[in-house]
């Protein structure tokens, strides 16, 4: 009997071992996977990865800024090994967001916000923030790929680009004046379009409520997209109105298209359901934009 106990008593031990080491984050996996050494927030059982973007020099109104003063990037994880949430705001120069945001989402992360914290900043500041569900292996090794792409961006150039990229450049400058073809657009996006001066937009609604009324297209609440440059050397611009649970497969669908994304924001408060939205960027054929933009949009429930 007192051997059977004991045996008991040491099985117990070893799940109550077991348990506590589940329980706890492998700091040092977190440190081996992400290639930088973090701080435990031993109140709340958070650790958090840190450093700063001291690699480019940045002004706020003609003073050189400390990254101390808010340039820092971080990823933060809290949970256990097995189930662990992360969060985390990254550093970013324009030319480095749309290679970072395909890396979180290419790794299984969500993007939930991209804005800029300054003015005057020089050269502009963007901050992307990240985050993510499951085992610490995962989401550190996640977090450690949108880090890589950066580096893979300045380490072609130290300093930030002024433009989108090679297939900017390849496409030489737009047309002074517009001559875009509305029809094969009109087709696409199976609605009529607005044309003015060359230019050619399509506004798609989506319906919400707030202070007890309904709302839509008209107030604001809409996606759009407007094209200009010719059919063959276009851009498109927009900005696209999701809910919470639409914006990771519209912004997946996007950057698989190559379209850019420029921001992810809120315009209102006390909505419902809460609309999330993203402005983006695209350069090419037309035709080509609009099919992008209309695979997005498949991704959303919306009226037109």
């Amino acid at each position: 009997m007192k051997l059977k106990r004991s045996l008991m008593n040491a099985a117990l031990s070893i799940a109550c071992l077991a348990a506590a080491a589940a329980a706890e984050l492998d700091t040092a996996q977190i440190d081996k996977l992400t290639g930088l050494k973090g701080s435990m927030d031993k109140d709340e059982s958070v650790y958090k990865v840190t450093f700063p973007r001291d690699d480019v020099k940045v002004t706020v109104a003609g003073w050189q800024m400390p990254p101390f003063m808010g340039l820092g990037t971080w990823a933060a994880f809290q949970g256990s090994n097995e189930k662990a949430m992360m969060m985390g705001d990254t550093v970013l120069f324009e030319d480095e967001v749309n290679s970072a945001m395909s890396a979180a989402l290419d790794n299984g992360l969500s993007v939930t916000a991209l804005h800029n914290h300054f003015f005057f900043d020089q050269p502009n500041v963007y901050f992307m923030h990240i985050g993510g569900e499951g085992n610490v292996e995962k989401l550190a090794g996640a977090a450690k790929k949108v880090y890589d792409a950066v580096k893979a961006v300045r380490g072609r150039s130290g300093k930030p680009a002024e433009t989108f990229g090679q297939r900017e450049l390849e496409k030489g400058n737009l047309p002074e004046k517009s001559s875009i073809t509305l029809a094969p657009l009109n087709e696409i996006f199976g609605m009529q379009g607005e044309a003015k001066d060359g230019m050619a937009k399509f506004i798609i609604g989506k319906k919400a409520s707030m202070g007890g009324m309904e709302i839509g297209k008209a107030i604001g609440v809409n996606t759009w997209a407007a094209f200009a440059g010719s059919d063959d050397n276009a851009v498109v611009d927009g900005d696209f109105a999701m809910t919470e649970d639409e914006l990771q497969p519209v912004l997946t669908a996007l950057r698989r298209s190559g379209i850019n994304i420029v921001a992810i924001h809120n315009h209102m408060t006390h909505e419902t359901p809460r609309i999330m939205f993203l402005h983006y960027w695209g350069r090419g054929k037309a035709t080509d934009l609009a099919e992008a933009v209309k695979a997005a949009l498949g991704k959303t429930k919306h009226d037109q």
